[in-house]
């Protein structure tokens, strides 16, 4: 294995994390890229040769690496191929099956699959099928069953959305499912969950050797906030939706140096939340000031969207000016982007910020209210660190990127303001 040719690297791809994976492949193969021509620039600077030299030579050490001479192109940089092909097929009683078409042996291979993908579905037949959470979830386990029946090095998930995150507490006589679908994935034999902005952190406390990458999409969130508001000089509030999103709302009110506000939910749970306008919660109240400024409020998963719609409507009875909410997993179950159609139309929030960590189509991307922020980069530079034995940290802690992205934003205003003078 090389910097610049991982071979035993491998990409399953579920029908339903079919679109994600096939972005993540992109971004592989452009850091990939970048770090081919880096070592070249590096080895022809340092031992005074010609890039086509320093080509030759990093395809001779690759060629000397792996067992075989593959005859591949040794005058410019081939790309990896990371996705391996596989068969699924539906059968008529609703039974999954997956079968790999091309060897993983001794491969690190991580499968992807976005649980929560409601639209209609490819399979092998030709046919399309809109799954369910819990169909989708049995495709991951058939073809986890697949690639280690097929001796892989490891498996390893790419989960965007972790199935069933939301049953990590006990109320009464209730299972704990968030652990035990873990338990699952550690019991087959899978040694890693990469997934994001998870629901409770305290769902990994179950497992004894499945590890869990709990990634972040804070500074891709506020990527996308930068465009709409001045992160430095903006009359900015940051709130939290409940207090269980305190510490994540804390976080961006401290990085961009801005006050915090929280709002207090009670919930009647003799109630079922159906969809944004009949949901369980019985009263808010807000603890903070939002008379006449921009709010930003951030949560991990949006489902029918009662509780931010509520929330929504809170704040513009506080005398809030401007609502910009931001949710890593935009599930939008039900009716719910009909729900927020409406509140828009009323102007209780300006923007919406999701990912595409759950896939969605023209019926939501196409609003103007929405606006996605992509984190395919994000998990493609996370499987390739771990590939090669990398730390982590950067890509966890998002400190640092945010206050670069800060200064940034400092420098193009005051360089605006220069121009206009």
């Amino acid at each position: 294995m090389t910097v610049h040719d991982p071979s035993s690297l491998g990409i399953v791809a579920c029908p339903g994390g079919e679109v994600f994976a096939r972005e993540i492949v992109a971004h592989l193969r452009q850091i990939y890229k970048r770090r081919f021509e880096k070592r070249v620039a590096r080895l022809s600077e340092k031992y005074g040769i010609s890039r086509e030299d320093a080509i030759r030579e990093i395809s001779l050490f690759s060629d000397l690496v792996h067992p075989s001479v593959n005859g591949k192109n040794t005058e410019a940089y081939v790309p990896p191929q990371f996705h391996i092909p596989a068969a699924f097929v539906r059968f008529a009683n609703g039974e999954l099956k997956t079968e790999l078409l091309s060897s993983v042996r001794d491969k690190e291979v991580y499968i992807v699959q976005d649980v929560e993908n409601r639209y209609p579905q490819r399979f092998s037949d030709g046919k399309e099928y809109t799954l369910s959470v819990n169909d989708n979830f049995i495709m991951l386990l058939v073809t986890i069953d697949a690639v280690l029946q097929s001796s892989p090095k490891s498996v390893s998930l790419v989960l965007p959305s972790y199935p069933y995150a939301r049953q990590h507490k006990k109320k009464g006589r209730e299972g704990l499912t968030a652990a035990r679908v873990g338990q699952i994935f550690e019991f087959l034999g899978v040694s890693r969950i990469i997934t994001l902005d998870i629901h409770s952190t305290e769902i990994q406390n179950s497992f004894n050797t499945l590890r869990l990458e709990n990634l972040h999409a804070s500074y891709q969130i506020l990527l996308k906030l930068s465009d709409l508001v001045d992160l430095q000089h903006e009359d900015l509030v940051v709130v939290a939706p409940d207090t269980g999103s305190v510490s994540r709302n804390k976080f961006y009110a401290g990085s961009l140096k801005k006050p915090l506000a929280v709002i207090y939910k009670e919930r009647d749970y003799s109630k079922v939340s159906t969809d944004a306008s009949n949901s369980n919660i019985s009263s808010l109240k807000l603890l903070g000031n939002v008379q006449g400024k921009t709010v930003f409020m951030a949560d991990d998963m949006l489902g029918t969207g009662g509780t931010l719609i509520k929330a929504m409507r809170l704040l513009k009875e506080e005398g809030a000016e401007r609502i910009i909410c931001a949710v890593s997993l935009p599930l939008f179950t039900g009716d719910a982007v009909e729900h927020f159609e409406q509140a828009y139309r009323e102007g209780l929030f300006h923007r919406v910020i999701g990912t595409n960590a759950v896939y969605h189509e023209d019926d939501l991307l196409s609003r103007e209210w929405y606006i996605s922020a992509n984190v395919s980069n994000l998990f493609a530079r996370t499987i390739s660190r771990l590939h090669h034995r990398q730390s982590l940290s950067p890509l966890l802690d998002n400190s640092s990127i945010i206050q670069w992205l800060l200064k940034k934003q400092e420098r193009k205003k005051a360089r605006e303001e220069g121009e206009e003078a």
